[in-house]
């Protein structure tokens, strides 16, 4: 992983920012910035306590952006998303009221926990960046990003996500445990204030859409994009996998190395960039045969070693 210095400058403030709250995360906080980069959503899985929405909220506070929470439960309803329109007697006419999807950061915690229906609610806005609401279509503000949560150990009365909303999300991430020495340093840091209310917006809202147009115009060479297809189109041959990656996935992949590139300082893509972003962008795309999964196979596994046995370009494209 490249030393901050080497970042882009802004860029690179918000993750000693996010840093300062989020001890030993470096890896999970450029990945939640490059998805915001390539407006793209995160869907991060992992057990209660190691600090999902803290990292949400460090990531808000850095960009001063609008943060919401929505606490998925059994009882949650559509419009509790996306908000509802209510008759004003004094107006004589309905009025909108805004639901907690009107935000730029939005933490949807625990997902899994609602009806498909009420996940649903979130598609259009992760999709298109707008929502409808009564026959009336309503743009949502830029920046907009969606963290998603999910609880991997607890699965009863949960309702999982279906493919179609998995593909949505850019990233599958985990945050995983500390070590014994950052577990520690997390403890310092919270001895007397929590860090979370320490730290101060370093860019703006405004500043952070300039940097997602910048990021478009990172080069993609065409050898990059013909290893991209490679290693989809692999994932659909392959006899452990039932339903491979789509050509969502490899526009998503290169949007992703887009912006990671970007954040390295970089205006240009190497294969080393894909090669790191493959298993966060494709594993959560692929389903796997039953077979596969009964050998104790994961769609990680498949996806690294499709990485290890497709051909890395070498040398540009010559253009014509």
């Amino acid at each position: 992983m490249s030393q901050i210095e080497e970042m882009h400058p802004k860029l690179g403030r918000v993750i000693q920012n996010i840093e300062n709250v989020m001890v030993g995360k470096r890896d999970v906080s450029i990945l939640s910035l490059v998805a915001i980069l390539a407006n793209g959503h995160v869907l991060l899985e992992d057990v209660p306590g190691v600090g999902k929405t803290m990292m949400v909220r460090a990531l808000s506070k850095s960009i001063g952006a609008e943060f919401k929470r929505i606490q998925f439960t059994p009882d949650l309803l559509p419009s509790d998303v996306t908000g509802v329109s209510i008759y004003n007697p004094k107006e004589l006419k309905f009025e909108f009221r805004e639901g907690p999807i009107f935000g730029n950061i939005i933490l949807a915690d625990e997902i899994n926990r609602t009806s498909p229906k009420t996940q649903s609610a979130l598609l259009e806005g992760m999709e298109e960046g707008s929502i409808t609401v009564d026959g009336v279509t309503r743009v949502l503000t830029k920046p907009f990003f969606v963290m998603a949560t999910q609880n991997p150990v607890d699965y009863e009365g949960t309702y999982p996500l279906p493919e179609a909303q998995l593909d949505r999300f850019l990233f599958k991430l985990r945050m995983g445990y500390p070590t014994k020495a950052e577990e520690l340093e997390v403890l310092t840091l919270a001895e007397r204030e929590r860090p979370i209310h320490k730290i101060d917006s370093v860019i703006t809202k405004e500043e952070l859409v300039e940097l997602q147009n910048e990021m478009q115009f990172v080069y993609v060479d065409g050898t990059i994009k013909n290893y991209i297809i490679d290693l989809t189109s692999k994932s659909r041959l392959h006899p452990s996998v039932y339903l491979g990656a789509s050509p969502r996935a490899s526009i998503a992949l290169m949007k992703a190395a887009q912006a990671y590139a970007f954040i390295m300082g970089r205006d240009y893509i190497i294969p080393d960039d894909i090669q790191y972003l493959a298993p966060f962008t494709l594993a959560h795309r692929i389903i796997l045969r039953s077979e596969a999964k009964f050998e104790g196979k994961s769609a990680d596994d498949i996806v690294k070693e499709i990485i290890s046995k497709t051909p890395v370009p070498v040398q540009r494209a010559m253009s014509k």
